[in-house]
C-alpha cells in the first residue's frame, strides 16, 4: 500500500483543515495549497463512489462538483467559498470518514 492510498493519509488530509483560519485562506499562496487538497478529496471521493455506489457521504455530489470547479474554473471558487467548505463541510466529511473507517 502506498502512502497516498493508506487510510491514515486520507484521514490526515481532512484533519489538517481544522487548524486553518480565514486569514490563512485569504492569502493566495495558501489558497492554492488548499484548493489542491480539495482537488485530492474530490477525486478520491469520486473514485470511491464509482467503486462502491452504496457508500453514503452527504453532499458527495457537491464535493465532486467543487473539485471540478477548482480544476476547470479555478477563479470561480472564492476565498469565501473555500472558507465555508473548510469550516462547515469538511468537519462533517471527517466524521463520516471516521465512521466508515471503524
Amino acid at each position: 500500500m502506498t502512502e497516498a492510498s493508506s487510510p491514515d493519509w486520507g484521514k490526515s488530509i481532512v484533519e489538517d483543515f481544522s487548524t486553518i483560519d480565514y486569514s490563512y485562506v485569504s492569502r493566495k499562496i495558501h489558497r492554492i495549497h488548499e484548493f489542491f487538497r480539495l482537488e485530492i478529496i474530490g477525486e478520491a471521493l469520486n473514485k470511491i463512489l464509482k467503486a462502491n455506489p452504496e457508500i453514503y457521504i452527504s453532499d458527495s455530489r457537491k464535493i465532486i462538483d467543487t473539485r471540478n470547479r477548482i480544476i476547470h474554473g479555478y477563479d470561480s471558487v472564492t476565498s469565501d467559498v473555500l472558507w465555508l467548505i473548510i469550516s462547515k463541510s469538511l468537519p462533517i466529511l471527517k466524521k463520516e470518514i471516521d465512521k466508515l473507517l471503524k
